[in-house]
């Protein structure tokens, strides 16, 4: 008998207004942080986040990215 694996895919995550936002992977082939940099340009918020994860959800591998903006500390 033949093992057989599957590549989960990435998906990351962020809050937005209190919403949870899901983003796909737009290249497997590049880092976490290379994706956060990748969508930084369209949710600026996502420059100074950090990443948490990876934690298998369902059927995918999921990033979460951490934002700070809006909390006080």
């Amino acid at each position: 008998m033949m093992l057989q694996h599957d590549i989960l895919p990435r998906a990351f995550y962020f809050k937005l207004s209190g919403e949870e936002v899901r983003l796909a992977d737009p290249n497997p082939e590049w880092t976490v942080e290379q994706v956060m940099g990748f969508y930084s340009g369209t949710y600026p918020i996502l420059t100074n986040a950090k990443q948490e994860g990876p934690e298998i959800k369902g059927d995918e591998l999921r990033y979460e990215f951490l934002t700070t903006l809006g909390t006080k500390g």
